[in-house]
């Protein structure tokens, strides 16, 4: 599962370090190269010579050493990891990575690698629970970092409770459960759409809508992160795309049409989530039209209507997923849709509702299934229900 892997570790200053040398010793065994930064005050736990001797490579402790290779080490092992796992995780590194502290050799690493990043926490009980150490590990939580949880057991400072590092065992099992995930959708190709269209009035003025993208976006990289081959077809967006993903920048819904209809008959998961605006301006002026009048009158048309035609272009094989954004009957409407347009199952939200809709970090949904079966969940991050999303549509695909 982990041959040929790079896994970085970073080792901080707790006693539950004593179990970090296994984890490095059942890395190596499950085929993985294993490259271990230590903060300093690891080092007065367990010398860098342990995990030299265990995992093969070099130790880097300080940004200062020595230079052995004409490369920026913290940059270049960034770059080398197919994920940064840190072992045991302290209250100390976890609140450096939530706020971007970059004082040390592991804390620029971890600002600096785009690769998967997991924290194993291990501290006191008291510490754990403490309001600004749940603050933290929910921030990293919501900027797609992954929280191995702590055990509930016996600690080193003589009290029982939650904060005991997981064994060794289960922790590279997290790690092989990952990259097994990442495969589920190797070999596939998966199309998305993301954030609004924006149709002209004139050069100056358009008619559009407050998406934001960051649903869609959030389930592309997911996606990527499974293995897939993915197309993301956005309207405009502040957001930015792994250059792994192939990203087609639309602004309007028949440039939109245009670029899904090309990239759908060999696409095995459609997820349409795009905002398309439904009407467009019939007569698109061609200078900016001057404020001259008390009032504007705008003749609108239909635009097409994408997902209907993707509905009635389905093939056995494909699975396409709808959403629905309202502001009542929710239900009704969203199964409305699900129904009309031949999809296999929406995501639907009421975009009144607090830390939903349009342009936040965070959504409240509902699943609606072709067979009648609603799903609803609660707030989370649009990270986190991009999981829940392409887990519903990877079995489907099955």
């Amino acid at each position: 599962m982990l041959k040929d892997k790079n896994i970085v570790l970073g080792i901080t200053g707790g006693i539950a370090v004593y179990k970090a040398v296994e984890v490095v010793s059942r890395l190596r065994k499950a085929g993985a190269n294993v490259h271990v930064i230590m903060s300093r005050a690891s080092t007065e736990f367990v010398t860098p010579l342990t995990f030299r001797e265990l995992s093969g490579n070099p130790v880097t402790v300080s940004m200062w050493d020595k230079v052995t290779q004409w490369n920026v080490e913290h940059i270049a092992l960034a770059g080398l990891a197919d994920l940064l796992l840190v072992v045991p995780a302290t209250a100390n590194i976890i609140s450096k990575a939530a706020v971007g502290m970059a004082d040390d050799m592991l804390t620029t690493t971890l600002l600096a690698t785009k690769a998967p990043v997991f924290f194993s926490p291990a501290m006191n009980t008291n510490m754990y629970e403490n309001s600004i150490v749940q603050e933290n590990l929910a921030k990293l939580k919501k900027r797609g970092y992954h929280i191995i949880e702590p055990a509930c057991g016996h600690l080193a400072c003589g009290t029982d409770g939650m904060g005991r590092l997981p064994e060794p065992e289960a922790i590279v099992q997290s790690v092989m459960d990952f990259f097994a995930r990442n495969n589920e959708l190797r070999g596939r190709k998966v199309l998305i759409t993301a954030a609004g269209t924006i149709e002209p009035i004139d050069p100056v003025r358009y008619i559009g809508n407050r998406s934001s993208g960051k649903m869609g976006y959030a389930v592309a990289h997911e996606a990527l992160s499974r293995g897939a081959e993915v197309v993301l077809v956005s309207g405009p967006s502040a957001l930015s795309a792994d250059p792994r993903i192939r990203l087609i920048k639309i602004e309007t819904a028949a440039q939109m049409q245009e670029a899904v209809l090309e990239e759908f008959a060999d696409s095995d998961l459609v997820i349409k989530a795009a905002a398309v605006a439904d009407y467009r301006s019939k007569d698109v002026a061609a200078n900016k039209i001057k404020k001259n009048d008390e009032e504007l009158v705008l003749v609108l048309e239909k635009n097409p209507d994408i997902l209907l035609e993707l509905g009635r272009r389905k093939a056995e094989h494909q699975v396409l997923v709808g959403f629905a954004a309202e502001t009542q009957k929710l239900l009704e409407y969203a199964k409305a849709k699900l129904i009309k347009k031949n999809l296999d199952f929406i995501v639907a939200n009421n975009v009144t509702e607090k830390g939903a809709g349009f342009n936040t970090d965070t959504n409240l949904i509902k699943l609606l299934f072709r067979d009648g079966k609603v799903e609803s969940l609660p707030l989370q991050s649009k990270q986190q229900l991009a999981k829940i999303i392409l887990d519903r549509a990877q079995r489907l695909m099955k």
